[in-house]
């Protein structure tokens, strides 16, 4: 069986380019005792992949040279050597960038498709929804009628943040770029309100749609937004560090926050948020976030962007050119 799949070649500097890809054809591999061979229908499209391709130290290993890039995918089983699984079992695991992969049975999880969408288990049941989870209630622990805002509100992580915020009784404010993403941010998510960061005036516009300050600031993307959130936040307010996609193609070394004094006045905490530390409580957030989809209180929709592997180079663009409307995947 044929397997088309994409390796890095190179580590960009500052935006991927078609050199850091190769396009490879290869021949799958025989199963061994206990394996699975998955065939990927869905790819998760993340800011961290970008994070994955540089060299150096991190929270997880860098994808290398001439490896296939690391991504996690949804998929069919359609051999197996595991007495767990059979043919036609649908699942999630680390596939990478490529339409088959062979895995070691105990790396797989099935999933039940009967009620929720296999693509919703990349996205609100999946790694971006259980960020949210943990990151949101064990991070940041809202408290009903606090105020939550909520940067790169329209994308993966930050719109599951503010949906269980209101579920959870407080005022949610999303940040997004643009009145078309407010709209759907307030409209379709159900915030209380949005700011467009793009329209200018970025501290008095947040200051308008938070008349009580911020209790709780859950950052998905670092840079000046973060900078202006320090001058609003309340006494004993928790920053939840989740990402900074605003500074992961930069070419140079971006500054930190020059507000950060303002987290010593108010007796305020930053902390970051590593979905892999609550690895344990996996299900539980599932259950709980699955059992809300069920009620309606919680959108499990996702953004699928069309053109199979090959398409994966300009489907990651997207993100950094804020071309997505929530959880972001790749149709294989």
């Amino acid at each position: 069986m044929k397997n088309t799949r994409i390796n890095l070649i190179a580590r960009p500097v500052g935006n991927p380019t078609d050199e850091c890809w190769q396009i490879e054809e290869v021949e799958t591999p025989e199963l061994a005792d206990n394996q699975v061979l998955v065939q990927t229908q869905y790819l998760s499209i993340d800011p961290a992949m970008r994070g994955w391709m540089n060299e150096g130290k991190s929270y997880i290993r860098p994808v290398k040279i001439g490896e296939v890039m690391r991504a996690l995918g949804a998929g069919v089983i359609v051999e197996s050597k595991h007495p767990d699984f059979k043919a036609g079992d649908f699942v999630t695991t680390g596939t990478g960038v490529q339409e088959y992969a062979v895995l070691d049975g105990k790396d797989v999880i099935k999933v039940d498709t009967n009620f929720v969408p296999l693509p919703a288990y990349l996205g609100t049941l999946g790694m971006s929804g259980l960020t949210a989870y943990f990151g949101l209630l064990d991070t940041g622990q809202p408290k009903e009628g606090e105020t939550v805002v909520v940067s790169g509100a329209a994308g993966a992580v930050g719109s599951v943040v503010g949906q269980i915020a209101k579920i959870k009784g407080c005022r949610v404010v999303g940040i997004a770029g643009g009145a078309e993403k407010c709209k759907y941010v307030v409209e379709e998510l159900g915030f209380d309100a949005c700011v467009d960061y793009k329209a200018g005036e970025l501290r008095k516009q947040l200051k308008e749609a938070c008349p009580a300050g911020v209790d709780v600031y859950f950052d998905n993307v670092g840079g000046e937004i973060l900078d202006t959130l320090l001058t609003l936040i309340n006494l004993r307010a928790r920053i939840v560090i989740c990402g900074a996609i605003s500074q992961y193609n930069a070419t140079e070394k971006p500054t930190g926050p020059s507000n950060y004094m303002s987290l010593l006045v108010n007796r305020a905490r930053m902390e970051g948020i590593v979905v892999f530390d609550n690895a344990a409580n996996y299900g539980k957030g599932i259950k709980e976030m699955a059992g809300w989809v069920a009620q309606g209180k919680l959108n499990a929709t996702v953004d699928v962007a069309e053109g199979g592997i090959k398409a994966f180079p300009d489907t990651l663009m997207k993100l950094f050119k804020g071309e997505n409307t929530g959880k972001l995947v790749l149709k294989v």
